[in-house]
């Protein structure tokens, strides 16, 4: 089970305290570092300590007057912003190698469904905020799970989409409708189905959330949940279970891929 993981990232702690220590050994005071940076005292302190990611000023500036010849500004590439937040960091590998992953998604279209637009509003307005450099980071790294339908053609992807995520207008009425469209063009792959629960056929099990099935190539069964504040990656039997009899009769009263793909061209063709 992956759990949110209330730390800094380890990386920041890391960097924050290799700055200190050169600046030590310089003999350079915090002082004179938050000087020749321009910044605060305080936010000086914080990266030092991990609590902030430290700049790529401050790593220039640091190398520079502690004379550490390159060691501490090659620190910034291990402070790139992570491609997925860290609960999520199990799932994704598991997504990567799972044979066949069935999604549920009763609020927002499944990411591997998502458009760039899409996935971008989504991402953007992340509470608390989230940096440019992030954003762009987990943008792409969205984006670039999607070549999973053409890298892996023999993995099964089926989607089960509650009709409130399609009715959402995540961006506007604009790119809504673009993400509609992209949702009937995956629905043709071979390689994946994408079906519709309409809101007068909800039942009890629908209304618990979002979750993923997996198999993995040594035909081991997974389920995936996940929150806004944390998440799960399921190995166990009978959680596995109870998940997949509520996947079976989500997928029975949901419509069939015809149908769905009917009842998504229309929503579009509204907007």
């Amino acid at each position: 089970m992956t759990e949110v993981n209330s730390q800094p990232p380890m990386a920041w702690r890391y960097c924050g305290n290799q700055v200190k220590r050169w600046r030590e050994q310089a003999g350079t005071t915090r002082e004179e570092l938050c000087k020749e940076t321009g910044y605060h005292y305080e936010y000086v302190k914080s990266m030092e300590n991990g609590r902030r990611k430290p700049t790529l000023r401050l790593l220039q500036i640091a190398d520079e007057m502690c004379d550490a010849h390159g060691l501490l500004l090659s620190a910034q590439d291990y402070l790139k912003p992570e491609p997925f937040p860290a609960r999520s960091q199990e799932y994704m590998q598991a997504e990567a190698e799972a044979i066949a992953l069935h999604f549920y998604a009763p609020l927002l279209v499944p990411g591997l469904l998502q458009t760039e637009e899409y996935a971008r509003a989504l991402i953007a307005a992340s509470c608390p905020p989230l940096d440019d450099e992030t954003i762009e980071a987990r943008v792409g790294a969205r984006l670039m799970r999607q070549e999973a339908f053409t890298r892996r053609p023999t993995t099964t992807f089926g989607f089960v989409v509650y009709e409130a995520a399609l009715r959402t207008l995540v961006g506007g009425c604009d790119v809504m409708r673009r993400q509609l469209l992209r949702l009937l063009e995956v629905g043709t792959l071979r390689n994946a189905s994408i079906q519709v629960l309409q809101a007068s056929r909800c039942s009890g099990p629908a209304l618990n959330g979002s979750f993923v099935l997996l198999e993995t190539s040594d035909h081991e069964q997974l389920a995936y949940i996940e929150a806004p504040e944390t998440s799960a990656l399921y190995s166990d039997p009978g959680k596995v279970s109870e998940l997949s009899q509520s996947h079976g009769m989500i997928r029975m009263q949901a419509l069939g891929v015809e149908d769905s793909a009917r009842f998504i061209k229309e929503l579009a063709e509204e907007l």
